[in-house]
């Protein structure tokens, strides 16, 4: 039986418009994302084939370190090697990317004015700690968070909402991940956060020597970042375990 398409609606055409670019960018460039068929295109909505699943789970991590690590490095061999923060990059269209360090350092003044983050000097803290990380290469971001990848009763992983995509650090969207597991489902153990940073790496540096570095410190920099960005949705979608406490780093 064929399932019906699933269909997203947008504000704006304007983002209906960006989400089948990104839609179409990953399928050129991250090749080892699986995403579902693209069955239609609205003024403002998006339809798509219907992919029935579950969401990532903390025993899903090691597959998804893996993945997320093969389609950085297929980017990066595709279309982001000259990426840099001092460069703008473009899709084939020719609308820029959105960059790393805009839109973040916007967010975490906004974090400051809602009080997630006590006083300016913590948000210098924060700045400056997304000023330190802003180091190539380069991959995306595309918010991979546990609602984001649907598992098949097959096993396979399915890559949906491409709503947001932006240049990212190698290792900032696997940081998301980890964080987002966090707090959904709770703290997750140092040998798996280590084990998923070893499978991101091995798989990412098949595509390039310089992709494998990621090391144990920049990820947990990631992670304070992710804490505080995602600091407004604690309570809602799922998000139940507070996760600032326990992050190095973290105000």
């Amino acid at each position: 039986m064929t399932l019906p398409p699933f269909t997203k609606h947008y504000e704006t055409p304007e983002r209906a418009a960006g989400a089948v670019r990104h839609y179409r960018w990953i399928k050129e460039h991250a090749k080892p994302l699986r995403q579902p068929a693209l069955r239609g295109i609205g003024p403002a909505s998006v339809a798509f084939e219907r992919v029935e699943g579950r969401s990532v789970r903390p025993e899903d991590l090691p597959r998804m370190a893996e993945l997320l690590g093969r389609a950085h490095g297929a980017a990066w061999r595709s279309d982001l090697k000259s990426a840099s923060l001092g460069t703008p990059h473009h899709f084939n269209d020719g609308t820029p990317f959105d960059d790393y360090l805009g839109p973040r350092e916007i967010a975490l003044r906004r974090r400051h004015e809602q009080g997630y983050l006590p006083n300016k000097a913590a948000l210098y803290a924060m700045l400056g700690l997304l000023e330190e990380t802003a180091q190539g290469p380069f991959a995306f971001y595309k918010d991979s968070n546990p609602r984001n990848f649907i598992i098949t009763a097959a096993g396979d992983i399915v890559t949906v909402d491409t709503d947001d995509l932006s240049l990212a650090p190698m290792g900032y969207d696997l940081a998301k991940l980890i964080a987002t597991l966090h707090l959904t489902y709770g703290p997750l153990t140092d040998q798996a956060v280590n084990a998923a940073l070893l499978a991101y790496n091995t798989a990412a540096g098949c595509y390039g020597s310089r992709l494998h570095a990621t090391n144990r410190g920049r990820l947990d920099d990631f992670l304070a970042l992710h804490a505080v960005l995602t600091a407004p949705y604690v309570g809602h979608n799922g998000y139940h375990w507070p996760l600032r406490s326990h992050l190095r780093g973290t105000p």
